[in-house]
């Protein structure tokens, strides 16, 4: 056999067995105990954010983690645990990345309060900039010059 022949063949296999290496995800939906639970499981998926994803919560994602996050936090309600309860423990695995609304804490300020600064830093520029120009004598317009 040529080694073209063989390199064909092993691509060939490797093009067939990547279905086989494919994350499956669970098939079974979520069993929830009744409609208060289910809600409560929603407000806090809507609160925690997929680790994968960049700016999909919990409840939105579709990936693969995301699915296996979701059966956790379930389990963990199941367990009698409070949401703060579940967000610790998803913080602790994960970090602050997780929560959409990380706490206030000096770590964090410049998150929560950046945007703030920014905002008066521009504002106070701008004031700054139309009081220097306000000082200045604009010159009469000329009648006699045509625009």
């Amino acid at each position: 056999m040529t080694r073209i022949a063989r390199t064909l063949l092993l691509m060939l296999g490797l093009l067939l067995s990547a279905p086989v290496l494919a994350q499956v995800s669970d098939p079974r939906p979520l069993q929830f105990r009744n409609a208060a639970e289910e809600a409560r499981f929603q407000a806090l998926a809507h609160e925690l954010r997929c680790v994968m994803c960049q700016n999909q919560s919990l409840a939105d994602s579709n990936a693969q983690v995301a699915h296996d996050l979701r059966r956790e936090v379930l389990v963990l309600m199941q367990q009698g645990r409070s949401d703060a309860q579940i967000k610790q423990f998803l913080v602790e695995r994960y970090g602050e990345f997780v929560l959409y609304r990380p706490q206030v804490e000096p770590g964090t300020w410049l998150l929560w309060f950046g945007p703030l600064a920014l905002l008066l830093l521009g504002g106070l520029v701008l004031w700054r900039v139309v009081r220097r120009r306000g000082g200045r004598e604009v010159p009469p317009a000329d009648p006699s010059q045509e625009w």
